[in-house]
């Protein structure tokens, strides 16, 4: 038997949150941020698993991140007013939809956007799995704070690779060894 709250591919979504341009300069680690977002949608397609992302009122902050949009290609950002994303769109209802219920988030701020979506996914009956090292805020100390919170709510806080390698399950197929190439 395997633990209930590890990641399967077949009930798991990506949602990205937030990563624009103009609130980048001043993100603690945000280059950290940016390639660990770009290991899991790169590690996402390759295993077919559906990701979603949001802009936080673009107007004002920005599209997203180059690097990140042109992983994306022709997706289509889901705008949003609300800091949480339960306030962007129909999101929730479609991740219930789709008979999603583990949610692997990453972006910022961690103890803005973050924070409120993942304490609301969780309200929500879904299971969240946090990337650490995916996400951050301006400062230090609310990042560690609303990592403590979260975790503190229920979601499970983890890593990029571990993320990726649950999902995976098995050693030696050709998704691994594409993945194996994007971790390193």
């Amino acid at each position: 038997m395997r633990h209930p709250k590890i990641l399967q591919r077949e009930k798991t979504t990506l949602l990205i949150i937030d990563i624009q341009e103009k609130i980048l300069p001043v993100i603690n680690e945000i280059e950290n941020v940016i390639l660990n977002t770009l290991k899991l949608i790169n590690g996402f397609k390759v295993m077919n698993i559906p990701i979603f992302y949001t802009e936080q009122y673009p107007k004002g902050l920005g599209t997203t991140e180059k690097r990140i949009k042109e992983a994306l290609e022709n997706s289509e950002a889901i705008q949003k007013m609300s800091f949480s994303c339960s306030g962007a769109g129909d999101l929730f209802n479609e991740l219930k939809n789709k008979n999603i219920s583990q949610v692997v988030v990453c972006g910022i701020e961690s103890h803005v956007c973050v924070q409120q979506t993942v304490l609301d996914l969780i309200a929500n009956g879904f299971q969240v799995d946090v990337a650490a090292d995916a996400v951050s805020s301006r400062r230090k100390f609310d990042f560690e704070m609303a990592l403590n919170r979260m975790r503190t709510n229920g979601a499970e806080v983890t890593t990029t690779e571990s993320i990726l390698f649950e999902l995976l399950n098995v050693c030696g197929t050709d998704e691994f060894k594409a993945v194996s190439k994007i971790v390193k």
